[in-house]
């Protein structure tokens, strides 16, 4: 190694390499686009403006939010990154200056590249030979993180990021043209509102609340101070970890630079570098697992809402678009639940089998004329945590313990991907239903066996429950007492596919692969055995069918919100087939079967319940006789059991409102329910109509015609 002293011209060397450097990252912020070329780069000046263009108008990710009927009452929220878009002047007047004082002194003079900030940079950084000053702009920071946040591939997200001088120049051009679009504090409140601040905070609204639980509007300069650092390395400076060294040292160097910039007076900034970092930590609400407990059992309401809205073609062309838009989408809605009917429905299904029984009873309230979902209530804790269930006695279950009892998030009560259960009877409105849209009357009569054969059905021969149901029934007695064989042989005048079909109309799916198969056009006339229920449906499923007979025959599809509305406060729509646009939350019915043959349907529910139908005669006793005296006004509806009571249903309605509900073994659907507890769904229907209407004015049904009625 040379020990000679360098001569003037090798001191200077260094020196005018640094200040060539410089001159050429002015020029190319001078002239971004020739720089851009000259580096290689592939983007056309078209391509930059295109994405400067819409830079203006994207706007970053931001939480949506679940509410109870009330509108205020925050039940949780869906996020991937927590943020809610907050205005400039819901900012305090501290955020703005600790950000600019802290990332970039000269926001306010430059046109969104700084000459002099960049060249610092590369003199700094030729004389540390590495990177120890950045030249970002707070423009282009937003730059950055705008088109990150707008990226929707991996290759758009790398090309956003990537550490190249070709990324670096395209920034420069579209920091210049922004700036030539947007105001400063257009795009300062569009930074604050993109910025990371770690502990998913992201924006200024998640980071105030996530680290001192207040508004931005309420920040002080010392807590300013501590956000704004962040910004650089939200995970070096935490506040929130256990030794706050780094935190305050960096939070101090932003109280400085206030005082530089003049933001703060020199006294000021070193009193209030002298406090200690105060936090109020919070941790925000993220899906259903996380509504408050007080709310539980709403829990239930709230993944139905989740899958109901992945199935919405209005917010994206799959489910998987669907979901982001609910995490990204900044939306609000409001869940239709009424908080009486809810408070009904949860105590007359939890005084009837606690959380501790291994069957599951549960309640679906719809309204009639809406489909609005008033209620949802099981005798289960909606929790994420299995590990206090009991261990399975099925050997190849998985997970290993009960997965439904007594914590589970499962859709027990419809509206995922679980198949139901076995419906029984309650079934046998789907083929009397079609038989009086068809035109037969209620009186129809037939000599009803005990056992019968069904050439139709290829030589089936059902029975009935008890040799008492034997004899002439019409639809009033048939449905009254549930005979089975009557309601076979009115299922083959009719076409049971024609009864399927209906039962497809008023909302059932099939999701088993036995329904699905018997229930195929080729297959469904000979499904003879549908009329008594072999197949599986969910409480909301058959509540809100059995709403649309309360409603005269009009099916509104199950609705689970009572307002959408988009993140500007206008409502979410949708565009029909035929084009026209509606609200996604508004009831979405029409007409299944003409009003007169609902009605009589209608007349004939109202024998199994106790109640007096407007026409016609009931045969003298029903499977639910109790219902009308609980109720204390008309109602209508039907029971319903499978072999050997493996599970028992009620469905009831009034002109108010229907429900369903069941008691089983979502666990072991063979672990039979028993003769014993199949008053327990009736009870629970019973009771939660009459809560839900005490008060209210007592409504009549509509009788049919005298044409209908035979």
């Amino acid at each position: 190694m040379s020990n000679r002293p360098l001569t003037a011209a090798g001191r200077l060397l260094p020196l005018l390499r640094i200040g060539l450097i410089a001159g050429i990252v002015v020029a190319a912020a001078a002239y971004p686009l020739a720089a851009a070329t000259g580096l290689g780069a592939k983007a056309t000046a078209h391509a930059v403006e295109a994405k400067t263009k819409l830079l203006t108008t994207a706007l970053p990710a931001e939480t949506s939010y679940l509410y109870a009927p009330d509108g205020t009452t925050l039940l949780t929220m869906f996020y991937e990154e927590y943020r809610q878009y907050t205005t400039l002047s819901d900012m305090s007047p501290n955020i703005q200056q600790a950000i600019v004082a802290a990332e970039d002194s000269r926001f306010y003079q430059h046109g969104g590249v700084d000459p002099k900030g960049v060249a610092r940079a590369f003199v700094a950084n030729a004389r540390s030979s590495g990177v120890s000053q950045g030249a970002s702009t707070l423009t282009m920071q937003y730059v950055r993180m705008a088109l990150r946040d707008s990226a929707t591939i991996p290759k758009e997200v790398q090309e956003a990021t990537e550490q190249t001088s070709i990324r670096k120049v395209k920034e420069m051009r579209m920091a210049i043209d922004l700036e030539k679009e947007l105001s400063k504090p257009e795009i300062l409140e569009r930074y604050l509102n993109s910025a990371y601040f770690g502990h998913r905070a992201y924006g200024i609204y998640a980071a105030s609340e996530i680290f001192f639980s207040k508004t931005p509007k309420d920040l002080s300069p010392v807590e300013a101070a501590t956000l704004a650092g962040l910004v650089k390395s939200p995970s070096q400076y935490d506040p929130a970890s256990s030794d706050q060294k780094d935190a305050t040292a960096r939070r101090n160097y932003v109280l400085d630079r206030m005082a530089q910039v003049g933001y703060l007076s020199s006294d000021t900034a070193e009193q209030l570098k002298r406090e200690p970092i105060r936090l109020k930590l919070t941790n925000p609400p993220n899906d259903c697992a996380a509504i408050p407990e007080k709310y539980n059992s709403w829990g239930f309401a709230c993944d139905y809402f989740k899958n109901w809205w992945s199935a919405q073609p209005a917010f994206g062309a799959n489910r998987l678009e669907r979901m982001d838009k609910l995490r990204r989408g900044g939306y609000r809605a409001v869940l239709s639940l009424d908080p009486k009917i809810q408070e009904a429905a949860e105590n007359n299904v939890g005084s009837k089998d606690r959380t501790g029984s291994p069957f599951a009873n549960g309640i679906v309230v719809a309204e009639p004329g809406t489909g609005r979902v008033k209620a949802m209530a099981v005798n289960r804790t909606y929790s994420l945590d299995l590990a206090e269930n009991p261990p399975s006695s099925n050997p190849e279950a998985s997970p290993k313990v009960k997965a439904n009892f007594p914590n589970t998030v499962a859709p027990l009560l419809g509206g995922g991907d679980l198949p139901g259960y076995q419906a029984g009877s309650t079934f046998k409105m789907f083929p009397m239903l079609a038989a009086l849209d068809a035109g037969m009357p209620l009186s129809t009569t037939f000599n009803a066996p005990h056992r019968y054969r069904s050439e139709i059905y290829d030589g089936w021969s059902p029975s009935n429950a008890s040799g008492a149901m034997s004899g002439s029934q019409t639809m009033w007695s048939g449905f009254g007492k549930s005979v089975n064989t009557y309601f076979v042989w009115l299922e083959e005048q009719v076409g049971a596919d024609r009864a399927v079909r209906l039962a497809e109309q008023l909302g059932l799916r099939w999701r088993t692969d036995v329904d699905r198969k018997h229930a195929a056009p080729e297959n469904a006339r000979k499904w003879g055995a549908f009329t008594l229920g072999v197949s599986d449906a969910t409480p909301l499923e058959m509540a809100n069918a059995y709403a649309a007979i309360a409603a005269d025959g009009r099916y509104c599809e199950a609705m689970p919100v009572q307002l959408i509305n988009n993140r500007d406060g206008t409502p979410a729509v949708f565009r029909t087939a035929s084009g026209i646009e509606r609200e996604v939350a508004k009831p979405r019915c029409r007409q299944v079967v003409n009003a007169d043959a609902a009605r009589a349907a209608t007349d004939a529910a109202r024998c199994p319940t106790g109640d007096s139908p407007a026409k016609g005669g009931c045969g003298g006793w029903s499977t639910a006789d109790s219902v009308r005296g609980t109720v204390g006004r008309p109602v209508a509806g039907k029971t319903g059991t499978t072999d050997s009571t493996r599970s028992a249903w009620f469905v009831g309605y009034t002109p108010e409102l229907a429900a369903a509900s069941f008691i089983s073994d979502p666990d072991n659907p063979f672990n039979a329910v028993g003769d014993g507890q199949s008053q327990i769904p009736i009870e629970a229907v019973a009771q939660t109509l009459r809560d839900a209407l005490k008060d209210r004015p007592v409504r009549q049904f509509t009788p049919p015609s005298d044409a209908i009625v035979g």
